[in-house]
């Protein structure tokens, strides 16, 4: 009998944390910025992010393939139900052709890392 009891309430000790966790969804999880001009100089994309669970989600630190891409992340937690964005700058100076960059993206969750994809096609100066 106290085994079937510990066992219970492990089980909803577990079901319980786990329900308290918070959970990140990207609206998207890619952009293609098409071809731009080098000339133009940086370019910059907002990815939207959703907390859809329970608990606060802190956005941790979010790091590029490269230095060319730089990723600006949420200061402050993002409450159940709430939304940020974490915005990607793209510099093309020196950069003709195509890209392809990778973000990775920590937080509090329980997967811990996302990543997220910016591509495009640089058209050097003449």
């Amino acid at each position: 009998m106290k085994k079937i009891l510990i066992t219970i309430i492990a089980v909803a000790m577990s079901a319980i944390a786990y329900a308290g966790n918070p959970q990140i969804k990207f609206k998207e999880t890619s952009f293609d910025f098409g071809n731009i001009r080098e000339s133009d100089g940086p370019v910059s994309h907002d990815f939207i992010i959703e907390n859809v669970g329970t608990d606060p989600l802190i956005i941790i630190s979010a790091s590029a393939s490269c230095g060319c891409t730089t990723p600006v992340i949420p200061k402050e937690p993002i409450k159940p139900g709430a939304s940020a964005k974490i915005r990607v700058t793209f510099d093309p100076a020196g950069r003709p052709g195509d890209f392809d960059k990778t973000i990775r993206v920590k937080s509090n969750t329980k997967e811990k890392r996302k990543n997220i994809k910016i591509t495009g096609c640089v058209i050097p100066k003449k």
